[in-house]
């Protein structure tokens, strides 16, 4: 991703956050150090929306036991929202929001109620959304975005 950067500032800029190598979606590459801390710390509670499609069929009547959460590895993963957005006969989509930003918690969380993650996409991170981007794509953030992340950090 900082190989979309030219050299100079690809040495200045880290990502926000992480996607594993299967998953796709916003990141945000900054080289503001106290909002990427902002961002990222727990304690902030920063919403990281994504779509998600898993194996088998998710009713609406399984989404109260997926909104208490999961028991994880390290501790219960409970989402701020979830939603179902379609339903197949193999496979659902989902819309997952979580705040804490944990190691592939949208993955181990998934897979804890019984349906591993088959597409995983990132569609939203705080107040920046991915909007029609293409995979592999990349834009600067407008002055509206700059703004709405001004606010998050107090300045």
């Amino acid at each position: 991703m900082l190989d979309l950067l030219p050299s100079a500032a690809a040495a200045v800029v880290y990502p926000v956050g992480r996607l594993d190598f299967d998953a796709e979606g916003l990141l945000l590459l900054t080289n503001d150090g106290e909002l990427a801390n902002r961002l990222l710390h727990p304690r902030y509670e920063i919403p990281r929306v994504y779509e998600v499609e898993v194996e088998g069929r998710v009713a609406e009547a399984d989404l109260p036991r997926w909104r208490r959460g999961a028991a994880l590895d390290d501790g219960l993963a409970v989402p701020k929202r979830v939603s179902r957005l379609s339903a197949g006969p193999r496979s659902t989509w989902l819309s997952v929001t979580f705040a804490e930003g944990r190691y592939r918690e949208v993955k181990r969380y998934c897979k804890a109620l019984g349906h591993p993650v088959r597409r995983l996409k990132r569609v939203q991170f705080g107040p920046l959304r991915l909007g029609d981007l293409a995979p592999g794509g990349h834009r600067a953030l407008t002055a509206a975005e700059r703004s709405a992340l001004d606010n998050l950090r107090g300045g």
